[in-house]
């Protein structure tokens, strides 16, 4: 297949376009710097603009654009910055499939989203059918999600991937965890009860492979483990696979210093399902944290 992909160069998307590649597709990726290779295009969705020529060449458009949620401390400015690098870019692209001829859309645009849309769950169980809850990165999941709706109307279909804590020793939550757990000053953060909707990085890359292939997959998809964890039993299998103590707790008046609005994230319980899916018969790789954090560090 023909896939058109943007954030091809992020954390998730090199390992995506790569896979991709593997598996014999034929992957350009969206650039806004002019091209400097022959699978690479040029657009620029800050100002809505794509050639529709490109989007006609795809059958299949995966979306994973969207600055980083913990790359830098959040203010105003930067939580604008959250938002608008995901409503434009899957503006763009679902206004620039919707304007096509029928027969020239793509069959389907994965488009990512995140378990942020669920909000805190505190110890409640969700699957995709929950309504979104409340906060920062819940209110963006909405209009993330909400901006699919030109090319879903247009009868394109649409997977919105809520994607959870994909775990690599490389980038994601877990790579800046892992100095402070291999010197000892590591611990749970905050309370420690708080849900974490982990899923290994194979499983997520198989569960965005899986809905690219699966024709009947179609809505909001869940790529997060099958077993959450606490915070607390996140920080014991981490450490003991480290060979390190984790006792210092961090307050969450110290996250609140270090990381400003984002605090409030980071402490946040979400308790997230992958209901679509499991009824869909979809295999795991590392269906537990002890093997999910085993393959992050060391495979």
């Amino acid at each position: 297949m023909r896939i058109l992909m943007a954030g091809a160069s992020g954390f998730l998307g090199t390992r995506l376009a790569d896979l991709l590649t593997a598996d014999g597709h034929e992957v350009t990726r969206l650039v806004r710097r002019p091209p400097r290779t022959v699978d690479e295009r040029q657009w620029n969705p800050s100002a809505a603009q794509l050639d529709p020529a490109v989007m006609a060449a795809a059958d299949v458009v995966v979306n994973l654009a969207g600055a980083g949620v913990g790359d830098r401390r959040w203010n105003d400015e930067y939580k604008r910055v959250i938002r608008s690098s995901r409503v434009d870019t899957t503006t763009t692209l679902a206004i620039t499939i919707a304007g096509l001829p029928a027969a020239d859309r793509p069959q389907v645009l994965v488009n990512s989203s995140a378990v942020g849309w669920y909000g805190d769950t505190g110890d409640r169980t969700v699957e995709e059918d929950a309504p979104a809850g409340d906060g920062f990165l819940a209110d963006v999941c909405r209009v993330w999600e909400a901006a699919t709706r030109p090319a879903e109307d247009a009868g394109v279909r649409v997977v919105r991937l809520r994607t959870g804590l994909p775990l690599h020793r490389a980038g994601g939550m877990l790579k800046p965890q892992l100095l402070p757990f291999r010197l000892g000053i590591a611990g749970r953060l905050g309370s420690g009860r708080q849900w974490l909707p982990w899923i290994s990085m194979e499983d997520w890359l198989n569960a965005a492979a899986y809905t690219i292939a699966r024709a009947d997959l179609a809505g909001p998809v869940n790529a997060v483990g099958a077993a959450p964890v606490t915070n607390a039993e996140f920080t014991r299998e981490l450490a003991r696979q480290l060979h390190r103590p984790a006792i210092i707790p961090i307050p969450a008046l110290a996250l609140k210093v270090a990381l400003g609005g984002f605090a409030h994230e980071a402490l946040t319980s979400a308790r997230v399902l992958p209901g679509v899916l499991t009824k869909a018969g979809f295999t795991y790789r590392h269906p537990d944290l002890r093997s999910a954090l085993h393959a992050a560090l060391v495979e």
